[in-house]
């Protein structure tokens, strides 16, 4: 048995899930494409536990929720409502603020709403993804309003973002972004470190900070500001997205918005195939309670989130 096809149209999606029925169907049919199998003990003998939608297994009697391991799991949203919110983040092309996915789902309550995408927006981030590799240009912008004092490096009162993207050709590879406390020797390659593979070439202006990128096993290229094209034009669709779609983020939420951003450019030609992944059908990918995505507020004014786990998610 095959994996159920990805809605390529609006009108296709409508008819592959007219109800809470057909969500399931597909929920079932995407996780076990040649059926249902124990995670623990390995066979196909099982029961079918409808009111709570699980199997129970006949040899070893474990039972298996079919959202386990999603975003959906332990939700009291409905499968449909959460199928409508994969399908309008993965395919509209400015992304959804939770303020117009309210309205374009009649949800009456606003956290309602942000809950949701920010599970969503979780299951973006892959644990164990490959790193960039080749030719990759590497660089760090400022997110935030307009803040008096001086500009540039030196700016006060805003976020930090490193960027490194894969350069092809003309055209701009996969990209990766991470919130930095500073602009450091030491923040700026580890971030390297942990998204672009040992040997690749880096392409950077000549900010002292990435000077220690050829010892640390890299072969690094200090260029002129105006040639690092592709990485500028990420940071400029970057911050055109966060003010048009958004109308700007907290720095307590900025990663996930990051995320986000990277899971839509580096899928921008196979949209689709952002659909699954969204709703937790690949590997197993963490999404965070309601309560979780405030976190708690330190002394210093940085926004901690309690679970340790997804705290690795946005580091």
């Amino acid at each position: 048995m095959t994996r159920p096809l990805y809605p390529e149209s609006r009108l296709a999606f409508q008819r592959l899930f007219p109800n809470e029925e057909a969500c399931l169907k597909y929920l079932i049919e995407s996780r076990w494409p040649n059926g249902f199998l124990c995670p623990r003990c390995g066979s196909n003998l099982h029961y079918w536990k409808a009111p709570r939608n699980l199997f129970q297994c006949k040899q070893c009697g474990l039972q298996t929720s079919v959202t386990a391991g999603t975003v959906m799991h332990r939700s009291k949203i409905p499968l449909w409502m959460w199928f409508q919110a994969a399908w309008l983040v993965t395919t509209m092309t400015p992304g959804m603020s939770a303020v117009q996915f309210a309205r374009q789902m009649g949800i009456g309550n606003y956290e309602t709403a942000f809950n949701m995408l920010h599970k969503l927006r979780a299951a973006m981030v892959k644990e164990g993804r490959e790193l960039l590799h080749g030719v990759v240009e590497a660089d760090e912008t400022y997110i935030g309003g307009s803040e008096a004092g001086p500009g540039g490096r030196g700016a006060r009162g805003k976020v930090i973002v490193a960027g490194a993207v894969e350069v092809r050709g003309e055209y701009a590879g996969r990209v990766r972004l991470r919130v930095v406390k500073d602009v450091s020797g030491k923040s700026l390659i580890e971030f390297v470190r942990t998204n672009v593979l040992p040997g690749s070439t880096i392409h950077t202006d000549a900010w002292v900070s990435y000077g220690g990128l050829s010892k640390a096993g890299y072969k690094h290229v200090a260029k002129t500001e105006g040639k690092h094209v592709h990485i500028h034009r990420v940071f400029s669709n970057l911050k055109s997205w966060l003010i048009g779609t958004h109308h700007g983020v907290s720095p307590q939420h900025l990663q996930a918005y990051l995320n986000e951003f990277a899971f839509r450019f580096n899928r921008r030609k196979t949209p689709m195939a952002a659909f699954q992944t969204v709703l937790g059908l690949t590997p197993q990918r963490l999404g965070p309670t309601y309560r979780g995505l405030y976190g708690v507020k330190k002394k210093t004014g940085e926004w901690v989130h309690p679970n340790p786990r997804y705290r690795a998610f946005l580091s």
